[in-house]
């Protein structure tokens, strides 16, 4: 207690407490210590980033990775992802030579995998090698004719350069094949882009012997209908009819050989 020069004792005074409450968030200790640990790491610097800083070092990277690539590959030649992203990594670097090689090599161990096919010609039109890929899509529907996909992207790719008679041969040659209705349909709409009725007529008629349903011959008719050759629209209904013969009642053929009729007769009146 403390004593005053006039000899009497002076009380201390108590701190006041306005609210003796407990606070609405109680921090924790482990929260005390996290914060503490998140304070220390924001003055860390950060790792400083690896640099290549000179050829050297940048071929002895290049012969690490490849050597890596190298011996995924040796191990299991047959795993054909290792192959693509080995010649992806090479493409990556604009070394489109190394990475053409890897492909070849990829192709002697699995020449039917469609999708090492893909990758390849892919890489060719990115880097725009067109003769290349020209070659590639000509070798995959060589050997795979029945894929689709291969066809599509060849077809687009020539239309895309605005070689409108290449992306038609190549159609003729899809069509040999007597593939499925949507690829007719797409070589039909092709030539439809560029006005060629005629060449379209022509490609239905192959296409309706190839797929002989009824629903076909009926968009055969249309396409007459809908160009303005109602003679010839009139001709293929009845030439389905004939194809089908008496035996075979088709409802929605007549059904729709009837609408035909009747929309002229109100053109006519």
């Amino acid at each position: 207690m403390a004593s005053t020069a006039a000899g009497k004792q002076r009380i201390p005074k108590v701190a006041k407490v306005k609210n003796k409450a407990p606070a609405e968030v109680q921090i924790t200790a482990e929260q005390l210590l996290r914060e503490a640990k998140e304070r220390e790491l924001e003055l860390l610097p950060p790792p400083p980033k690896q640099k290549i800083t000179d050829e050297e070092e940048l071929n002895d990277y290049k012969l690490r990775k490849r050597k890596g690539f190298e011996d995924n590959i040796r191990k299991n030649r047959t795993v054909i992802s290792n192959w693509i992203k080995y010649a992806q990594w090479e493409e990556s670097l604009k070394e489109v030579q190394r990475a053409r090689s890897i492909y070849e090599r990829a192709l002697d161990v699995d020449h039917r995998n469609i999708t090492l096919w893909l990758k390849y010609a892919e890489m060719e039109m990115k880097s725009r090698q067109v003769n290349h890929a020209r070659n590639i899509w000509d070798r995959a529907i060589t050997i795979l004719p029945r894929v689709n996909q291969f066809w599509y992207k060849y077809t687009y790719m020539e239309e895309m350069l605005g070689n409108v008679a290449g992306c038609r041969q190549a159609f003729e040659r899809w069509m040999e094949w007597e593939p499925d209705e949507q690829a007719w349909h797409s070589f039909i709409n092709f030539e439809l882009r560029y006005k060629e009725v005629d060449k379209g007529r022509s490609i239905y008629e192959r296409f309706v012997l190839v797929h002989p349903e009824v629903k076909n011959w009926i968009k055969y008719a249309r396409f007459e209908e809908k160009h303005g050759y109602i003679a010839h629209s009139r001709k293929v209904y009845e030439r389905s009819v004939d194809f089908f013969g008496e035996d075979y009642v088709n409802e929605h053929l007549f059904v729709a050989f009837a609408k035909f009729e009747e929309a002229q007769k109100e053109v006519s009146d």
